[in-house]
């Protein structure tokens, strides 16, 4: 696996009202590919939301993947949120834990894509009341596939989110990322994604976003993406991250 260049992990912001989901940093959607074996990645990240009266933001999380096996990564986020209403009070504090793991499949071959599921779980540890978690477990059932056609990548797919509460409805998410490697180590790139409805009667979601990675060294990343929604409650979606990789 080249580390940053393709990128792995998962953030789901869970809000009172629909979320964004932040999958392969920067990016939305995810990939198939896990942490090589006995590898670590960790990102001190913030990803934020714009909906039309709210911003909110993980100010900031911390994610943590590991090799524990060949093609099994193993995965945790660790947020502190922070929910601005345009009136009313501010929260910040500890949202929800997410849990999950990384298996691969199939490898990739000459013209074989690489294939995996990364099942998540959103564990309500923050509070509902409060606008800093789902207040309901939440599972994420996902199939990803890549193909890398140097210095080209392209990967996605999508999967069903179980999602319940009240006014929830289970729902599902697509998503396509394409990037290039343009000189080494730096590696713009392109997402669209769409989601469907995550409440009754809510809008389906369908939305942009620019990215680039940037090795700085063997140790050391940064990554960034942003983009527009199309359709949907949401007006804006960004991520930002600082990654260390390391391993034996």
């Amino acid at each position: 696996m080249k580390y940053a260049v393709l990128p792995v992990g998962l953030v789901v912001l869970v809000l009172n009202a629909p979320v964004t989901v932040f999958a392969g940093p920067p990016y939305i959607t995810d990939d198939p590919e896990p942490v090589e074996y006995r590898h670590w990645e960790v990102y001190l990240a913030s990803i934020f939301t714009k909906q039309p009266d709210t911003w909110t933001a993980t100010a900031p999380h911390l994610e943590v993947n590991y090799g524990a096996v060949p093609d099994l990564q193993l995965h945790t986020i660790l947020p502190m949120t922070l929910y601005t209403p345009a009136q009313g009070a501010s929260s910040y504090g500890y949202s929800d834990t997410e849990l999950g793991a990384k298996y691969r499949f199939v490898r990739e071959g000459k013209w074989l894509p690489q294939l995996g599921t990364f099942p998540l779980l959103e564990v309500p540890t923050g509070s509902h009341v409060r606008n800093l978690g789902g207040g309901h477990l939440q599972t994420f059932l996902p199939l990803w596939m890549q193909k890398s056609f140097w210095p080209w990548t392209a990967y996605g797919g999508g999967g069903y989110w179980i999602n319940p509460g009240a006014h929830n409805q289970n729902w599902w998410f697509t998503g396509l990322v394409v990037q290039c490697e343009v000189v080494r180590g730096v590696t713009p790139g392109i997402e669209v994604f769409h989601g469907t409805s995550q409440v009754v009667g809510g809008p389906r979601e369908l939305g942009l976003n620019f990215g680039l990675i940037w090795d700085l060294s063997e140790l050391q990343h940064v990554m960034f993406s942003a983009g527009p929604a199309l359709r949907g409650t949401n007006q804006l979606q960004g991520y930002f991250a600082y990654q260390l990789t390391f391993g034996p």
